[in-house]
């Protein structure tokens, strides 16, 4: 295969005889300097090639995680043979299904755009004293003024997790970008997800992640994501019967639900998702 070999510095088909010959065709391969994405490229080849189900995770941190290896990635799992960035032929069947069917990125929030976030709601007058006295410790300050501030997780915005967002650094500019909040909330959680479903009533979006945490493994765990924003106690009624209708929590040992709920013997998601985010730097 060739894919713009001047981008790509390290041989495919080396970084697939060491796989080989270093792991079986179930292994998890991880690059943690994945540059180009050849350890990726590699771990795909080698499953159209025996019908392997290896997985690889792939962390880069340069820019051209947008400008090559990403599309890079999705090049590959597309059709196996590229040149001119053009597909030369499509996968044949067998090709297909040994391809990935899903190949998930995450971005993670860096230090800048964490700093970029925080918003101070304060009175004026202890603003004035940050500005005048020493005495008034930062440490203070991100303590308790910035508690509604998205980068430190203003749990009173998860009413309407689908649009909560941050401001990050990209192509050196600041900009605004939706973050997954359910989806960060299942990586604090370790819920190894079994399915992930949405469904609609009427306008209002629901999404549903159901499996089991590494703490409790063989116990059902059922996520229920909704936007709550401004719901009445009929809103809240015509929820739970909704919920009921879909199955959604059915035969669940354990149901989070985010935004309140009128639904026996639901976990609420905000103080745990606080909790979880929080653990390491409960003290500062």
């Amino acid at each position: 295969m060739k894919i713009q070999d001047n981008l790509y510095p390290k041989s495919v088909y080396t970084v697939q005889d060491s796989i080989r010959l270093v792991s079986e065709n179930d292994s998890l391969t991880m690059d943690y300097f994945a540059g180009s994405g050849t350890t990726g490229h590699a771990v795909i080849n080698l499953n159209r090639e025996d019908g392997g189900e290896r997985k690889f995770i792939l962390v880069e941190m340069g820019e051209y995680f947008d400008t090559v290896l990403l599309p890079r990635i999705k090049k590959v799992t597309f059709s196996p043979e590229w040149k001119d960035g053009k597909p030369q032929r499509e996968a044949t069947q067998e090709e297909a299904e040994r391809s990935p069917r899903i190949v998930k990125y995450i971005r993670l929030e860096s230090y800048e755009d964490a700093l970029d976030s925080i918003e101070f709601d304060s009175a004026a007058g202890q603003m004035r004293l940050a500005e005048e006295s020493d005495e008034y410790l930062i440490k203070y300050m991100l303590r308790w003024e910035t508690k509604a501030s998205e980068t430190l997780l203003n749990t009173a915005k998860l009413t309407r997790p689908f649009a909560y967002r941050l401001r990050v650094h990209a192509n050196g500019e600041k900009r605004e970008r939706t973050v997954d909040v359910p989806e960060t909330f299942n990586y604090l959680l370790g819920l190894h997800v079994r399915r992930r479903q949405t469904y609609d009533d009427n306008g209002r979006r629901y999404l549903v992640y159901r499996g089991e945490t590494r703490a409790e493994p063989g116990r059902e765990v059922a996520v229920v994501w909704r936007e709550t924003e401004g719901w009445s106690e009929g809103d809240f009624d015509r929820d739970r019967r909704f919920v009921a209708a879909r199955g959604m929590t059915w035969d669940a040992d354990t149901v989070y639900m985010n935004g309140g709920s009128s639904i026996p013997n639901t976990k609420a998601i905000e103080p745990l998702f606080e909790a979880r985010m929080f653990a390491a730097v409960s003290a500062v």
